[in-house]
């Protein structure tokens, strides 16, 4: 059968992460692909009360009906407070959305700002649905060099300069797929340009509740000087992917753009997702789990970090995060991880390779590696098969 797709459909497929997905159903692989929260701390008990409470309510229905776009108002509310935990200040009801995710936030950012050809500067490398959504929007992303502390601010500046961007995308804090994170002074330079220059930037926080060490640092937001930055975070690494709640707080006049363009989406996050989600913050849950699970992630972390130290080749390059869920390395220019990765497979290991991270599909030689959701003797065994691939390559050059 022949159909007659629309020209922007040609040139996408599905991203690393949910391609490499199917091949993962045999459980001696041991997965570093992904970017999962440990199930172990998926609070089914307490989201199956809190369910039950909910519909058996006299307010049932009104939870099972249709809701408002802007988000479900308890809910609301209560975000206007919670961001300023990253020193967010200005959030009120007329400034803040509930979204499906963070990926939504992202994906209404496009649809506001984006025609055909338009620029988006994204670091080098970047969260890969990132990259697949602005293809999606047939917009042209284009990385910005990156410095020990976060963008480079003198290839930020040129680049503005140079291709009128609509917009800049970052994750700032433990980025996708580094680990990275962003000093205060680099959040206040980007922020600083992007009011110069009057350029929006969407600011993308999925995993800042996730420190297991060094001191917070504010949202770029908190530096925000004119409204020109959009704050978009979601729960779905600190409470649950399955829920698809998060939030974005921005300048009225984004936010009613992208509440407009959210209707002619999916009309409202679930309300029966927001009213659990509403009851977990309410109840003062979600902090308390969070603080249970980051010892699991930290020893994940450093189970991590120990492997690598005690079986990766020294030429292995590699990033040692703050909090997250990823660790980012990197092998000698001639190293080809795409074309090594179907042996990884055979040797029941996964990662994701750094390729689908760049905006101009360079970074052959390094890969993610995820360590939140595999025990401590699985990520070990996955290690020490990495190193055994991956010497054999560097010693044969290939």
């Amino acid at each position: 059968m022949e159909f007659q797709f629309s020209t922007r459909m040609h040139s996408l497929s599905g991203t690393a992460t949910r391609e490499i997905f199917k091949l993962l159903s045999r459980p001696e692989i041991v997965s570093f692909a992904g970017g999962l929260p440990a199930n172990e701390f998926l609070p089914v008990a307490d989201i199956a009360a809190i369910s039950g409470e909910i519909l058996a309510a006299d307010s049932a229905r009104k939870v099972l009906q249709y809701g408002v776009t802007e988000g479900y108002l308890p809910l609301r509310e209560l975000l206007t407070g919670y961001v300023k935990d990253v020193g967010i200040e200005g959030a009120e009801l007329d400034n803040t959305l509930v979204i499906s995710g963070g990926q939504q936030g992202i994906d209404l950012m496009c649809k506001v700002f984006l025609d055909k050809g338009d620029v988006v500067l994204v670091e080098d490398p970047t969260y890969l649905a990132v990259l697949q959504i602005l293809h999606s929007y047939e917009a042209k992303p284009v990385g910005v060099k990156t410095c020990k502390d976060g963008l480079d601010l003198g290839d930020l500046e040129q680049k503005i300069r140079a291709l009128k961007p609509k917009f800049i995308y970052v994750v700032p804090t433990f980025s996708n797929p580094t680990g990275k994170t962003y000093s205060a002074a680099n959040r206040k330079g980007i922020a600083g340009l992007a009011a110069k220059y009057q350029i929006p930037v969407l600011e993308d926080d999925p995993y800042s509740k996730l420190r297991f060490s060094g001191e917070p640092v504010p949202a770029l937001k908190h530096f925000d000087e004119g409204g020109y930055v959009v704050y978009v975070s979601s729960f779905s690494k600190i409470l649950s992917p399955g829920l698809r709640v998060g939030v974005a707080v921005g300048a009225k006049e984004i936010i009613r753009k992208m509440t407009i363009a959210k209707q002619g989406s999916d009309l409202h996050t679930s309300s029966l997702a927001q009213a659990i989600t509403f009851e977990y913050l309410k109840r003062g849950l979600l902090y308390p789990n969070i603080e249970k699970a980051l010892p699991l992630y930290r020893s994940r972390k450093n189970a991590m970090m120990a492997a690598i130290k005690k079986y990766m080749p020294k030429e292995f390059v590699h990033t040692d995060p703050d909090g997250g869920l990823f660790i980012w390395g990197e092998f000698p220019a001639h190293i080809d991880t795409v074309k090594i990765f179907p042996e990884a497979i055979t040797r029941n290991v996964a990662y994701i390779q750094g390729k689908v991270f760049y905006a101009d599909g360079s970074g052959l030689n390094a890969i993610r590696l995820n360590f939140s959701n595999e025990s401590l003797e699985r990520i070990e065994t996955g290690v020490k098969a990495l190193e055994e691939l991956f010497k054999e390559k560097i010693v044969a050059g290939t």
